[in-house]
């Protein structure tokens, strides 16, 4: 991992920051790190993998961050806003953590927001909440995954440019993140001259598809950015049920973590990601050699967003000195981290806080009799807001079930 954020240059940029007084740090004071992951119900394979990222992160650096000891504290937030909220406020006022890593959904993050702002405790989250980094973005965040549109628009471009598809149906969970994930596919699909004809949004753990599959016909290509366990149980009955129109898919849809629970229905299958297993770098080599090590199965995008936020983390604090009582140098040092390596690849931070980096299109091909995702195209510096004017975006409503409308 190569940081760009060196002390020096963190400290000039503190308007005489290093002319202060600053008090003795206890050096046996561990730096606390709240996780906040979920372990049951229907995401709780996502929170697992964050749980098993965290831990490889801590494992690696023999639990001590710039000279400092760490400490762990995990809660389960039961994968519920109100369950988020009631273990946010036991890491802050009882556990009295330095930071916070999670939550993993985006009703979870909004449910516990602006409570954590309030108490100026930096949060480096997965969830991908479009509007934490837009319209009304927390000042204490910092996200290096994504927003949820943020790789759905690479493949909407590479869908309609690259695969030539003219129309679509796009499928997924009847929530936030699903609107988000598929407003901005359908925003660039149709800027590129494609036609999103409808959009279905069956219930989070639908146990029967079969009312949605009927209504898959008629277009070049269904689009699905199902989480959880729901893309396992979805692709299989679309295959069992006979169809063969061609199915892309957001990254959690085709999650790497995924591939060994998949069959041949995914075969072939294209997606989106922030992050993949086969990206070429030493970081990312290092950190899917210890999952696999340790857990026995190779890593998804949960676990590596946990890993990537501990190596942001530690580039802070080391350009801080171990230093990480004043909570508005410790935010500030957390969205100056650039990194060269990380196994995501390089990214930096924009000026809300959210990540600019590379998206990967991939193709789910048969590697040593498994499945694997194999890298097709990198698209690099990829924005929140793609190639839009970040203004008119702005004043745009946040994507929803019905922005943008149909066309049709």
């Amino acid at each position: 991992m190569t940081a760009r954020l060196t002390r020096r240059a963190f400290l000039a940029s503190t308007a005489g920051a290093a002319t202060l007084p600053m008090p003795a740090i206890a050096q046996n004071k561990p730096i606390k790190i709240g996780l906040l992951t979920v372990k049951t119900g229907p995401l709780a394979q996502g929170g697992i993998q964050m749980e098993q990222g965290t831990a490889l992160f801590f494992k690696e650096r023999g639990n001590k961050i710039a000279g400092r000891p760490m400490e762990l504290v995990s809660a389960d937030t039961g994968g519920n806003p109100a369950g988020a909220k009631t273990k946010a406020q036991e890491l802050i006022e009882r556990n009295e953590v330095d930071m916070i890593f999670g939550p993993l959904a985006a009703f979870e993050l909004l449910a516990i927001s602006d409570y954590v702002a309030a108490h100026k405790t930096p949060l480096l989250s997965l969830a991908a909440a479009e509007d934490m980094t837009q319209r009304k973005p927390n000042p204490y965040f910092v996200r290096a995954s994504g927003t949820s549109a943020q790789a759905m628009q690479p493949l909407a471009d590479y869908a309609r440019k690259e695969l030539g598809y003219k129309t679509a149906i796009t499928i997924v969970e009847d929530f936030a993140y699903g609107y988000e994930q598929m407003g901005g596919f359908q925003r660039v699909f149709e800027d590129a001259g494609g036609h999103i004809v409808k959009k279905l949004w069956p219930p989070l753990v639908t146990p029967d598809y079969t009312p949605y599959l009927a209504q898959l016909t008629g277009v070049d290509v269904i689009v699905q950015g199902f989480a959880g366990s729901d893309p396992l149980r979805f692709m299989k009955q679309y295959h069992d049920a006979g169809m063969t129109l061609p199915v892309i898919a957001g990254g959690t849809g085709a999650d790497d973590a995924l591939m060994k629970s998949f069959g041949d229905e995914v075969l072939g299958m294209i997606s989106a990601s922030n992050y993949t297993t086969d990206l070429d770098s030493p970081s990312n080599k290092q950190f899917v050699a210890g999952m696999v090590r340790d857990t026995g199965a190779i890593p998804g995008l949960y676990a590596a967003g946990m890993y990537i936020n501990g190596l942001i983390a530690e580039a802070a604090v080391q350009a801080l000195d171990g230093k990480v009582d004043d909570k508005e140098a410790l935010i500030k040092a957390l969205r100056a981290v650039s990194l060269q390596d990380s196994p995501r690849g390089p990214f930096h931070f924009d000026h809300f806080g959210n990540v600019v980096g590379m998206v990967f299109i991939r193709k789910v091909v048969q590697q040593d009799g498994k499945l694997a995702q194999h890298t097709i195209k990198t698209y690099p510096n990829v924005s929140q807001f793609w190639s839009f004017d970040e203004k008119w975006f702005l004043e745009q409503p946040v994507y929803s079930r019905d922005y943008p409308p149909l066309k049709s």
